[in-house]
């Protein structure tokens, strides 16, 4: 049987990417709550939270399901994004049931371990998914990643796979971790290495299309071999360092949620417990292999970084 393919969030950094590619050798269909116009494949305007997307699948046979759409940037209203992160993959994965699809790939994330002071050097997909309940992010990610283990025990009609991706990036990635390294000075933490492990997103797209083509399944993080600290990272942009401590970046977070920014002390976390990602099941039981490390990543990124500020 040829596969059709619905992809969530395809009007996205990665979905559109990915539903391009797809769009050459299959059916491909694409939901999103914003449009483009440069896409190989139609797309529609649905939220993840419909009630007609089962009705959707079946319309159009649908036989594989990607989901990407997230809430990535937190709002004021933390009940509305937790509806449409975990609400929403609650509803997606419900209509997937009904309307009889046989393989669902989501993206998870590595925030899902959580950003902890006894986080282990490299993690490995054994590792428990503690989340962080302060970080909205990875508080839903982790809900998420539950919610599949309930369905992947109540409905092993539907394979899943899904990937706990580490820092992605390209040529042209801009988010609120790009603009860590995007400053004049990069912020380091005193008494913090901070490690970070980027994955390309050209690797995210083949590892999602091997998935799709192979109807794989499983668990797997993704990322580039090795991992950079903020210290390295600043030594490769040619830009100095801000080094600080930690007392005083939390209360400087303090005050610019004071002011009204989307931001908070919390965050102080994000850079001194970071979740380092070991790729040794992508390689040896998905069988790819990322085809640029964590510092090429960084550096193809870094270049591109140049270039758009001169």
């Amino acid at each position: 049987m040829s596969k059709r393919v619905l992809i969530t969030g395809a009007a996205g950094y990665i979905g559109h990417q990915l539903g391009n590619r797809l769009a050459h050798d299959f059916t491909v269909l694409g939901i999103d709550i914003r449009t483009r116009d440069d896409l190989d494949f139609p797309l529609q305007a649905i939220d993840i939270r419909s009630r007609h997307l089962a009705e959707l699948m079946r319309e159009h046979a649908i036989t594989h399901v990607v989901h990407l759409a997230s809430v990535l940037r937190a709002s004021k209203d933390r009940r509305r994004d937790f509806d449409i992160d975990v609400g929403g993959t609650g509803n997606l994965v419900q209509a997937c049931i009904e309307a009889g699809v046989e393989h669902l790939t989501v993206t998870s994330s590595g925030a899902a371990y959580g950003y902890h002071a006894d986080n282990p050097d490299w993690i490995d997909e054994d590792q428990p998914l503690r989340g962080n309940e302060r970080f909205a992010y990875a508080d839903h990610k982790r809900r998420i990643e539950e919610l599949l283990a309930r369905y992947r025990k109540l409905q092993p009609q539907l394979k899943q796979l899904v990937l706990r991706p580490g820092t992605v990036l390209g040529a042209h990635t801009r988010n609120q971790i790009t603009a860590l390294f995007a400053a004049r000075r990069v912020l380091v933490l005193k008494g913090y290495s901070s490690p970070f492990v980027f994955v390309w997103d050209e690797d995210v797209v083949n590892i999602l299309e091997q998935g799709i083509r192979q109807n794989a399944e499983g668990i797997y993080n993704l990322a580039g071999d090795g991992a950079l600290t903020l210290r390295e990272i600043a030594r490769r942009l040619g830009k100095p360092r801000l080094v600080l401590p930690v007392g005083l970046v939390r209360t400087g977070l303090r005050v610019a949620r004071w002011l009204g920014r989307p931001t908070g002390p919390e965050q102080v976390d994000f850079l001194r417990y970071r979740p380092v990602l070991a790729n040794r099941r992508l390689k040896e039981e998905f069988g790819y292999t990322p085809q640029k490390t964590s510092a090429e990543t960084f550096d193809y990124f870094a270049r591109h970084l140049r270039a758009s500020e001169r």
